[in-house]
Parts: structure tokens; sequence; C-alpha cells
């Protein structure tokens, strides 16, 4: 996907991302186009966390206890970049987008730009190391 300048805040709808197979590769993906890349929900906190943590995905930013209005307005005045993308899933996020003075981008769109596989998300493959885990902080 050419998303034009790197100096860019991409903020993906909770429900946008679970249209994608595998969202920790978008994630990776986004990262070589954007400076700052998050999810934004109404859900509870620990929902949006509980995804993230599944999938292995590393997010600058979360909506956190707010609404996705008031999310995104923060955000875009936190990370101040060239453009701020919305990837959203309708047009109630179309609508949200332009509320917020975002720019949206349809997640259909978004994928068929960037060759993201739609479909149900899937949690990463375990890595060999994943059960050997030590912690460096325990004696």
């Amino acid at each position: 996907m050419d998303g034009g300048s790197g100096d860019m805040t991409l903020a993906f709808d909770l429900d946008a991302l679970k249209e994608l197979a595998y969202p920790d590769s978008v994630f990776t993906d986004a990262r070589q186009w954007s400076e700052y890349v998050g999810v934004i929900s109404e859900q509870p906190t620990y929902v949006v966390t509980n995804f993230t943590r599944k999938h292995r995905i590393r997010q600058d930013f979360f909506s956190g206890p707010r609404g996705r209005q008031e999310s995104l307005e923060n955000v875009k005045e936190q990370f101040d970049t060239d453009r701020h993308v919305f990837v959203g899933a309708g047009e109630a996020d179309a609508e949200l987008a332009e509320t917020a003075g975002w720019e949206f981008l349809p997640v259909t769109d978004a994928a068929e730009a960037a060759d993201w596989e739609l479909g149900e998300p899937q949690a990463p493959e375990a890595t060999a190391n994943d059960g050997d885990e030590q912690r460096d902080d325990w004696p």
C-alpha cells in the first residue's frame, strides 16, 4: 500500500480489524508507512487489550474508556502528523472520521491496496521459544 507520507497516524476500528485474517501482519505492514498505529473502539479497554494480546499487536495508542470520537480527537491532538487516517468498516465509521477531522479508508479498500487478507482473524503461529520464555526479573 502506498500511504504517501510516512508522517501518518493510522487508527483501526476494532470491528474493522476483526475483518482481517492476520491483524498482526497488518500492524507490521502499517508501521512501514505510518508513524503511529493503534486501535479505536467503544468496547471496554479489556476487550481491546485481549484482542491485541492474542494477536500480538503492539499499538501506539488505544481508545481507553472513552467514545470513539473523543478518542480520535485526542489521538489527533497527541500525535502531530501530516495525515490522520481512520480504517473503518461502514458508513457510521466514515461519518465519525469526517466529524473528528480524519481521513476515512474502508477496511476492504485498505486490504486490497495493501494485499491484506480478509477473513476470520487468525492468531499468530507459536514460535519454538514461546513455551520456554524466561523472566529476567525472577530468581
